[in-house]
Order: structure tokens, then sequence, then C-alpha cells
């Protein structure tokens, strides 16, 4: 008799383990600081947490305000303590603003995603950006690759899926959204969950049930975090502010999705008198704009693989690995490559065939453009400028007096230096020794309103920027004072100007194209174009090739507008992602772009 009970517990013994309830313990958004507030409630967090049951918890980004190393390493301190299985994912404030080109994060953790088993659960999570500039959420390719390839290796009979990430899974969220739905709908997936919202909000992401889960600061209810039940039928989500009973925000069925994987493509006509060829397809996300030369374009994705194609054909010329991802552009003199990598050096390849040269040390991650003038490299880093003599590859002169990073591509006039830090300064320097002339700032405290990632427009006696702060300031070029301001229109971090040097060019958040007269000593607005972009915030510059004004969004559009009638041309899809940058070829007047998803385009005027 003891032995059939036995016999019986044994064959049922998967199905009370199917039965299980699981229990998830979420800390999201918590944004500490060294010292702040939130430093201090995220302790009270994790002891509270410590003296309760659960069987893991997932903490899925935001963990800091601006990303840098040391707030990285407070945070992880505190989050150490957690006595409970803890997986973690970065947020936005770790990818987006970063001194060490996201690299921290890899370091202190070991990795940006993960998969974990618990009773009948598969758990799986990926960073999704986005990655050092302003845009939409981002999974980086690879990841998707990973994402399929994990849940096929351990999505078994029986199992269920959770997907968490930092942010939804919906249009104007994640670029890519479509692509990361599409795979988790060919498993049993019963619930995504993620913060970045810092509120409770249910929605559908495809056939799947979303939830948006709060920050630590709940604002008026005080400072918390969440629980997440999965039992056999249902899902339940709870509020759980410290110190108090937990509060019921919503229940979910348990049901899944087993649809087939299917695939979707972007399509276009290609407008009248133009080419538009897709020279590359990437397995990695490219996060830099293109460098360019008589032969090659160079760019590195997010593998930290430093490449170089035919222009005219796109045939992969060579391939040099640096062991972490990049997201500078590659500065070509025709014999060398200049990668500014994200593993702390300034590396110098040889442009045939990707030959490491030289990899030069440096004090931080580089994520700034640099540029190329008389044989010199203007670059930007980690509280530093540099000029580099390109002949001999040796320092001429560092400037490491900046409170942050540099991003955008400098300008360089006569013996005049321009270019803008996260830390609210733009700067002036003398090109030859590297002596401060000047700083400017919009006054507000925040880096992240500062001109840190714009590329300004230098004329004879002005330089025009615009910034997040939602200005367009023209400043002094000899003093560094202000000579007017305005916000008559959302500007952002997208700036370029005319072949001549005679217009200013601004692309607005309403996805509207803003041309302003650069030789007037007051603001003079000459029209204000519909690029039919709709809302925008990549900070993609704007640039004029052949008579035709280009602009990139942050959703893989491309606009076209006429640099004599300001006429609106074309407006086309050539993705979903951000475009990282507009690059005229000198030679040919061939527009280059690439795109975050890992593509690169040609556009020709016939």
């Amino acid at each position: 008799m003891k032995l059939r009970f036995l016999y019986l517990l044994i064959a049922l013994l998967p199905c009370l383990l199917s039965a299980q309830t699981s229990r998830f313990f979420i800390l999201t958004d918590v944004h500490v600081t060294p010292g702040n507030t939130n430093d201090t409630k995220l302790r009270e967090a994790v002891d509270e947490i410590n003296n309760s049951e659960a069987d893991a918890v997932l903490v899925l980004g935001d963990l800091t305000n601006e990303g840098s190393d040391e707030q990285l390493v407070n945070v992880k301190s505190i989050l150490d303590g957690i006595k409970l299985p803890a997986y973690h994912i970065p947020g936005n404030h770790e990818n987006n603003w970063s001194q060490s080109a996201t690299k921290t994060f890899i370091d202190l953790w070991g990795n940006d995603r993960f998969v974990a088993e618990v009773n009948n659960l598969v758990i799986v999570g990926c960073n999704c950006g986005p990655f050092m500039k302003m845009g939409d959420g981002h999974v980086k390719q690879e990841d998707l690759h990973w994402l399929k390839a994990t849940l096929d290796s351990v999505v078994t009979p029986g199992k269920m899926v959770v997907s968490v990430n930092h942010y939804p899974l919906r249009k104007d969220d994640l670029d890519n959204y479509a692509d990361y739905i599409r795979i988790l709908e060919k498993y049993p997936t019963i619930i995504h969950l993620n913060g970045h919202y810092h509120r409770y909000i249910p929605y559908p992401a495809g056939d799947i049930q979303g939830m948006m889960v709060a920050a630590l600061d709940r604002k008026d209810e005080g400072f918390g975090y969440s629980i997440v039940d999965v039992a056999p039928d249902s899902i339940y989500v709870y509020s759980k502010t410290l110190g108090a009973e937990p509060e019921l925000k919503a229940t979910f069925p348990v049901k899944t999705v087993n649809k087939p994987l299917e695939t979707e493509s972007v399509t276009y006509t290609v407008p009248e008198g133009f080419s538009v060829e897709k020279l590359w397809t990437d397995s990695a996300s490219i996060f830099t704009r293109l460098g360019i030369d008589s032969r090659n374009l160079y760019f590195g994705n997010s593998l930290g693989h430093a490449k170089a194609i035919d222009k005219k054909t796109g045939e992969l010329k060579w391939v040099t690995p640096t062991g972490a991802s990049l997201f500078s552009r590659h500065e070509s003199n025709g014999a060398k490559v200049y990668v500014p990598g994200g593993v702390h050096a300034l590396m110098v390849m040889d442009s045939n065939n990707g030959d490491m040269l030289k990899s030069i040390p440096s004090n931080g991650a580089y994520a700034a453009d640099g540029v190329i003038v008389d044989n010199n490299l203007y670059q930007g880093g980690y509280k530093k400028f540099e000029k580099w003599d390109m002949q001999a590859d040796t320092l001429v002169w560092r400037m490491d007096s900046l409170g942050n990073y540099c991003q955008a591509s400098p300008v360089v006039d006569g013996n005049e230096i321009f270019f803008g830090a996260w830390d609210t300064y733009l700067r002036a320097a003398d090109a030859t020794t590297g002596k401060l002339l000047w700083k400017w700032s919009n006054g507000k405290s925040a880096n992240m309103l500062g001109p840190g990632n714009v590329v300004p427009v230098v004329t004879e006696n002005k330089v025009i920027i615009v910034a997040p702060d939602r200005y367009m300031t023209a400043i002094d070029r000899k003093t560094g004072e202000t000579i007017w301001r305005v916000n008559n229109h959302k500007y952002r971090e997208s700036l370029g100007h005319s072949a001549d040097g005679k217009h200013v060019y601004a692309k607005t958040m309403d996805g509207e194209l803003v041309i302003v007269d650069a030789t007037s000593p007051e603001f003079n607005e000459l029209a204000c174009v519909d690029m039919k972009l709709g809302y925008e915030h990549a900070p993609c510059i704007v640039a004029e090739s052949n008579g035709v004004i280009y602009a990139g969004s942050r959703s893989g559009k491309i606009a076209a507008v006429d640099a004599r009638s300001f006429e609106h041309l074309w407006t086309i899809p050539v993705g979903v992602s951000e475009v990282n940058g507009i690059d005229i070829d000198p030679e040919t007047g061939d527009v280059y772009c690439s795109l975050i998803e890992g593509t690169i385009f040609r556009i020709s005027k016939n």
C-alpha cells in the first residue's frame, strides 16, 4: 500500500510542481545617486525584502541617474545585500548617459541580459537601451538572436515564459518591439513586466499581457517595490509600500500564446530622381556614424567589431574585434583608421586590412565623434578633449578640465575649435595650443539639459547651437556671450547648415525643419517645413548635399527638403530604428547613413 502511494506521488510530482505559485519582488527605477533619498530608501527596501519570502528579485533598470561608474558601484553595493537570487538589467539611465559607454554595467554584473528558471517558469530579460544618445528603446540585434536561441533551448513542455525589460513592448517606446514580440509569441509567454513609466499600467504587447510596475519613489504614496505572484491560473501584481501591507493592483489570467515566428519587412518607393541602396546588414546593432575615405566606409557595432566595407559595393573588407561596444565614428586619413574605443583606448588600425597598429590607453571610454583637419585628429573623451598628430600618432595637447564626457563631433574653424560636453558647457579653444578661450552654459544645472550632443554651427562671428532645454542659441564667437536665445519651436539636439554656410537647419521635436538666416545679427526664421516625421528626438545631424537637405529620424525615416525652395521632397522609411547620422561623401556628394538595427544605406541624387 505504501509503495503504491509512493509510485502515485512520483507520478503526480510534475503536476504538483506545475501547480506551485511563484513569487517575485521587483525593483525598478530606483534612481540612486550616492547619498540621495533614494539611496536610503533602497537600503530599507533591501532590508524588508530580506525579511520576506520569494523565489527571486528582478531589478529592471534605471538603477542610477547618470550611469557613472561611481553611481553604478554604489548601487551595486546596496543590491548585493539582497539574500534572494537576484537578476539585473540596465535601463535608459545606464545606457543613455554612461562614462564607460555602457561597459561598466557588464563588468560589474557580468552581463546585461539573463535567463533564469524558477519552478515551471523561464524568466528572461535583456537590455533595451537607448544606447549613448537620446532615442527610443532598442534591443540589440545579437540580443534578439540570443533570445530566440535561449528560449528554443530552455522552454520544454510544461514551462511558461515571463519576459522582463525596462521598456514597454509598444510602438514609440521600443523601436523593434514587433521583432521582440514575434519571438516571444512563438513560446508560451504569459506576461511581460517592465518599468520606465514609474507607475502601474497594464497594456497589450501584441497578444501577450504587458504590465508596467512602479518606481521605488511613488511620490505621495511613499517608497516601495512590487510583488508578482504567478499562480496556476492567475497572475497577481501588488504594490508594496515600505512598512505597509501589499495592495493588489492588477490580476490577469494565465494564458499562453503559441504562434509561428513571422518576419516583417519595411517597404518604400524610391523617390523619383534618387537612388536608395542598402549596402550592408549587420549581425549586431550599429551605434556609430560612418567614416568615409576614397575607398571604404568604416563603422563599429555593438559587439565591439570595427569594420570596413567597400563604399561602392558594400563588400566586407575587414573586421577587427576590440572588446567592447563601439559608439564613436571611425576616422580615416586614407592609410590609417582611428577607432575611439569602449575599452578605454584610442586604437589605430591599418585601413587596408584592419591590423591593429597601436592601442593608446585612455582614462575612460570614448563615446564622441572626432574630426580630422590637416592630418590632426580632434577627439573628445571622458572628461577630456584631445588633439592627435596623425602622422606620428602622438598627443599634441589634452584639455582635461571637463566635468563629464564629450559626445558629438567638434567643429574646427580656422585656429579655433568648438565642442560641447555633458557637464552643461559649450567650449571654445585654441586649436594650436588647446588653451580655453571661453565656455558657455545655458544656466541649467542638470547635465542632461546642456549642449552635450550637438554639433555647433560656426559662422564668422557666431556659434549657434540647440540643446535639450529646447532653445536655439547664438553665442558670440569671440567672447562667448549670448547674442540671442529663442524657444519658438521645440528644438533639441539635431542641427546642421547649408553648403554655403548662410543657413542653419534645425530639426524640431515635432518633426519640422526650421531654416534660420545664419548671417543675420538677430534671429531670423526663413521657413518651417513639416518633414512628415512626427514626434522626434533623434540627435541625428541635418546635412545638405547637391541641393538637398537630409534629416534622419528616431524611427528609421529619412526626409529630404529642397535647399533652394525649402519644399518638402519626400520622406521614406528605410528601417524601424534610429538613424545614427547623415554622412556626406566629399568626393561624390553621396549620402550614407547607418541605422541602429544594423543597416547601412547610400542615397544618391540622379
